[in-house]
Order: C-alpha cells, then structure tokens, then sequence
C-alpha cells in the first residue's frame, strides 16, 4: 500500500484515495483512522468535527499505538461526498497530550444544509462523515428527523440499534448518557471489556477506544452530527458530584479526585463537543442551549455533576428527605440557566436533554427511584413551575437511563388525577443495557401513575420527527441485542400537537 499524496486529498479523488488507503493489508496497522470520524454541536454555521489518531487502539498506554509527537491532520467540508469542491479546510495539531484526538469547529457555513467532511494524516484518508448545520434563527427549516439513545453497554450485546438508527438517515442524534461503561471484564458476557474496572486516564482511553471501535457505533456518528451529555457510568456508577456510590474500588478521595478527572478529560477528547466544554481539573462544562433556528432549542442538562447525594441512603426508597426543599439535581447555577432559558421562547419546542426519569414514579406504598428526579421532588417542582410561570408552549423533555422506554405526561400535580398535563417526557431504552428484555408492555404500577402512558422492555432508540406543528415520536425496538444485525421495528408512535402538551397515541 503507497501513502495518498496531498494533491490527490486536495483535488477530492475520495474514491480512489480510499482505495489506496485501504486496498491491502500490508501497512494495516499504520492506518490512524479506526475510531472513525464524528461531528457534533452544530449551529446555523459551524459544526464539530472530530476524530482520534489511533492504528492500535486498545494499547494499554492509552495512545493507541501513536509515537510520542504530535501530529499535523487535514481537514475537508464539501457539499457533495466526492469533494469535488471543498466549502472549509485546514490542518490542525493532534497533540499527544491529548491522546491524538482532533476537535475542529468548521466555520463559514451555510445554515440548514447538509455536509461531507473527512480527515487526512500520516498519508492516509479517514471515513467519509455526513453532518449538517441547524437553521438560522427565526426561519423553521426544514423537518428534522431526531434520534435519541442511551446506555451501550458493551458487554451486554451488539450495537445493532447504533446500526438502525444510522440507517434512519437521520439529522441529528442526541446520545443522553452511559456511552460507555466502567466496569471489569464479566465471564459469560456476550462481548468482553478488555481488563479491570478503569481508574486511570490510560484505563479510559483505551475504554472508549474498545467501544468507538465498533462498526455500528462508527456509522451512527458518520451519518450526522451528535449532541452529548453523559450520565453516570462515563465516571463511575451513581456517584453524586463529589459523593461515590460505594468504595468499589477502594480508593482515597484524592484517588477518587483523579478518577473523575480522568474520566472527564477522556469524555471530551472522545466526544465532538466544542471547546467550551474543555475539563478544567475536576470539572467540566456540559450543560450548554443549542438552537435549531425557530423550530426548536435544545436544552442539554448535567444531572450528575452538581446533585446532592442521593437521599435515604440511594435505591427504591419511600423517603421524606426526598421533599426538601435544599435538596438538587441540577445544582443552584445550572437550575437558574434553565429556568432562564425556558423564558426566552425562541422556538416553538423546548426540548430539554437530560439523563434521568423526570416525571413521577413511585409504588402504591409510595416508593421511587432516589436516583431519578423522584428524589429531588423539590427541585423538579420548581422546574415545573418555571414551565408553568413562563407559559412554555411545548416543552418536551427527553429521558434516558431507566433501560426500557416510556411515556409520560407531567402534571402541575401528581397526585391530583385531574391536573392539568404541562408537558411530556419521552425516555428511551438502552442501546444495550441489561439485554434482550422481556417485550413487556405492561406499565408497571399503572394505577398508581395514571400519567404514564406506554411502556415496553425491549432494547432501542427513539426517532422523533420534528415539525412546526407536530413532533411524532417512534419507539423503535431492536429484535436482540444477543445476536448481531438484528432488525427493528416500531413498537408505538405518539404524537405531540403544537400548543396542546399531551400524548396522542397514533
């Protein structure tokens, strides 16, 4: 295999430079790209592109086989997928510091318009990814078709919903948590973890680098740009800001400190999020708006690293503390931000991004998740209040974490039957979490949570379909994730009528 030359990247023979990066085995472990290519936070004219320089990526160093010196990557935006004429390009340092991965922001774009990018380096082409731009502010676009998923599991199967989801051709997938999973290597799994329980940097690296290896996973983020938050196992199981679940692994709170700045360096260099989301030390900036022209904003919510610990000692609990007033997932600062935001009503849909079950569940003895919003009840009534203060039209909030998928309603009051619906909750299943489930479609505890309109344990995605007037909402479900290339199909569809917040089953 010869290396590309640059004047065939710069003249766009994309076929023929891919034939010859690719065409033979002999030089297969120099080729950079296999973590694939992604894009993400996009505006009305730039996008994120991002890619990671990796010929061995599961090397335990956590540098994926890259030499110790950084690397110069060209990058390429073209209206067509032959870049016959490039729109926007440049090079950009991979920097060994950050385990060669690349963040460009591609600037001077069009609004609502769709895009090809790719990567050149070391002498060789990366995957070609398509991407788009939202629309401008005040003008609506065009429909957008938006997935949301959550919760890959790499043990517990295949990422065939990845696939699907792909080959919906969607416009923008937003991913809502527990992309990856920290835990060890278990016997009998479907598909093994590579080692122990990651701690270090290097464990996390080479983490991600397992799970970005996958093809499915590859063709998700190659076909249009994401919008990520993570949860909790981006980190480590249910921990709480500062707080730990347990001391499993054993580690001193400075150990702990360095885990979860480790975990929050690798996020971002994995992950196609601009540069306002760089980690400072223990901290990063994730909760961030992104506007969708007139049509909708994307309110992208951090319930993990600004919560107070979870009340009662974590679990199913029927919990008093649960009620006080102190108590807060989302923190102070980023509680007042989406209360702000929530008033400026510069779309038709408020769409809100976020990880855990927000509307009421509990038991007839009144037990709930003290994980979810259930046990920060007084933190989500003022959430819903500010949606009721600020008369927000249509204010949808997406939901991941719980490994099935549900509908809900939300009430101005749970425990009045006939209380008005303010607003809806769409939570999807997991890519993979917890297996082929059972396909039940019985809601559990229906009678004690009337606002709960569907539910069905299998694995999956949403699809939504956004429009001025509507947006449908398609629960897809995958046939298995235990067996590779499984099909999908759609086990309900709502709607939700512009102005009329409720679910209208279809």
């Amino acid at each position: 295999m010869r290396s590309v030359g640059r004047r065939t990247f710069i003249l766009g023979g994309l076929g023929a430079a891919s034939t010859l990066a690719f065409a033979s085995s002999a030089r297969a472990a120099a080729f950079p790209f296999t973590l694939g290519v992604a894009s993400g936070d996009p505006d009305s004219s730039s996008v994120v592109l991002w890619t990671k320089l990796a010929p061995s990526p599961l090397n335990a160093d956590g540098q994926g086989g890259m030499a110790n010196a950084d690397v110069t990557v060209d990058w390429q935006v073209s209206t067509t997928s032959t870049f016959a004429t490039l729109v926007a390009s440049g090079s950009v340092a991979a920097h060994y510091a950050d385990a060669h991965s690349v963040h460009v922001v591609a600037g001077g774009l069009a609004p609502d318009s769709d895009y090809y990018y790719r990567f050149r380096a070391q002498g060789f082409i990366s995957p070609v990814g398509r991407t788009r731009t939202a629309p401008a502010l005040g003008t609506t676009g065009r429909t957008l078709v938006m997935d949301f998923a959550s919760c890959a599991h790499y043990e517990s199967g295949y990422y065939n919903a990845y696939r699907r989801m792909a080959e919906d051709n969607p416009d923008l997938i937003l991913h809502l948590g527990d992309y990856i999973y920290e835990d060890a290597a278990t016997t009998g799994s479907v598909r093994l973890h590579v080692g122990a329980e990651i701690v270090s940097l290097a464990d996390y690296r080479v983490r991600y680098a397992l799970y970005k290896s996958d093809p499915d996973l590859q063709a998700a983020h190659a076909i249009a740009p994401w919008i990520v938050v993570p949860d909790d196992h981006e980190v480590e199981n249910n921990y709480a800001n500062m707080v730990r679940a347990d001391n499993s692994p054993a580690l001193t709170t400075a150990q702990w400190t360095a885990r979860r700045t480790a975990a929050y360096r690798a996020y971002y260099e994995n992950m196609p999020l601009r540069a306002t989301s760089t980690p400072n030390g223990n901290s990063i900036q994730l909760y961030r708006r992104l506007q969708w022209g007139s049509l909708a904003t994307f309110h992208m919510l951090d319930t993990r690293q600004f919560r107070d610990d979870q009340a009662c000692g974590d679990g199913t609990q029927v919990c008093a503390d649960a009620d006080l007033a102190s108590r807060t997932i989302t923190g102070a600062a980023q509680e007042a931000w989406l209360l702000n935001g929530l008033g400026l009503k510069q779309a038709t849909w408020d769409i809100i991004g976020q990880q855990v079950f927000f509307a009421s569940k509990h038991t007839a003895a009144g037990a709930g998740s003290m994980d979810s919003w259930e046990g920060y009840r007084a933190s989500r009534k003022r959430i819903q209040q500010g949606l009721i203060d600020n008369a927000v039209r249509n204010p949808v909030v997406l939901t991941g974490d719980v490994h099935s998928s549900w509908a809900n309603e939300l009430k101005a009051d749970y425990t009045n039957t006939n209380s008005a619906t303010i607003g809806t909750e769409l939570v999807c299943t997991s890519i993979t979490s917890t297996g082929d489930g059972t396909g039940s479609t019985t809601i559990p505890d229906a009678a004690t949570n009337p606002h709960i309109k569907f539910h069905v344990d299998r694995r999956g995605y949403v699809r939504t379909t956004i429009t001025p007037t509507q947006v449908q909402a398609d629960f897809r479900s995958v046939a298995a994730v235990t067996q590779h290339g499984a099909a999908v199909s759609t086990t309900a569809s709502f709607v939700i009528p512009d102005g009329q917040p409720g679910l209208n089953r279809i």
